[in-house]
């Protein structure tokens, strides 16, 4: 008897505590609900045009009518393989692969070279340099492409994959972020390493690098998704088909009044590989946004 009484008491009381608790419950959510119902429409609002563009990939051939051809009752794989097919598409695919990995690659090598000098070091003009630097990010980009290419030009890099590559492998905002994040690091640490030995370049691979990671991942995401997306240098800089990058091509592709569904089966090929850089970098980004102070 004495058993019983022990199992059922707790479960009375548990009973009790969540009957106590519903209100509250109930409460919190019809306070949260209009919050809730508001992110969604959003995020449908925001997914529509995507959702549009994959529904009308999966039929080609046929004619596009609103918004009917938005709930398809058959869907095909043609334009993907057309899209694929091509002699075009999957060499631009390749040059806006190499275009964003490469710049990708040197800017974070440079930003975080710059970042711990600008964090660590003493040297004269430090702050006016730096200064400079931040007064770059007040010039509107559409104002440096005439003089950027008129550089390039002069140096025989007009219609090249490394003309292209170049002017975009110093970003003054990624060095600005790692500057930041690098200033947070203990000093302590770096004065360790030089008591045990250790030169300028040990610190900064063993030591600096590795503590990174999070803004490293970060700009990893933001930096390839500028180069994947980008748009009007390429275009500037490339006058032939084939160092054409994606986005130029599918603008190419538009004007030569290719199928709707050809168009739209390589728009959503252009999107998995930034798909895939997000998926693989989501810890390491949002760790990165939450430390570096991003907003």
């Amino acid at each position: 008897m004495s058993e019983t009484m022990t199992n059922v008491l707790p479960d009375a009381s548990k009973k009790e505590r969540e009957a106590k608790r519903s209100p509250r419950a109930v409460r919190q959510f019809r306070k949260l609900a209009p919050t809730h119902v508001l992110l969604i429409f959003l995020a449908l609002v925001t997914a529509f045009p995507f959702y549009s563009m994959v529904v009308i990939a999966f039929q080609p051939g046929q004619a596009i009518e609103m918004p009917g051809s938005l709930f398809p009752g058959s869907l095909s794989l043609d334009a993907f393989v057309d899209a694929l097919a091509s002699k075009d598409i999957p060499r631009w695919v390749l040059n806006s692969t190499v275009y964003s990995v490469v710049s990708t690659v040197f800017v974070l090598l440079f930003a975080s070279m710059a970042g711990y000098a600008f964090a660590k070091k003493r040297f004269v003009g430090r702050e006016v340099i730096f200064w400079v630097f931040i007064a770059m990010l007040m010039i509107p980009y559409h104002l440096t492409i005439i003089p950027q290419y008129i550089l390039v030009g002069d140096m025989g890099g007009l219609d090249t994959m490394w003309g292209m590559l170049v002017p975009t492998i110093a970003n003054a905002q990624a060095m600005f972020l790692m500057r930041q994040f690098i200033h947070a690091i203990p000093d302590e640490m770096l004065d360790a390493a030089k008591i045990d030995g250790a030169g300028e370049f040990r610190i900064y691979w063993s030591i600096i690098l590795p503590q990174t990671k999070p803004i490293m991942a970060t700009l990893t995401t933001f930096v390839f998704l500028w180069h994947w997306n980008d748009f009007l240098w390429p275009m500037v800089s490339q006058q032939s088909q084939e160092n054409s990058v994606l986005t130029v091509g599918l603008n190419t592709l538009q004007e030569e009044q290719s199928p709707l569904a050809t168009v739209m089966a390589a728009a959503v090929i252009s999107f998995i590989p930034t798909f895939l850089v997000f998926v693989f970098l989501q810890r390491y980004f949002v760790r990165g946004v939450m430390m570096s102070g991003l907003k």
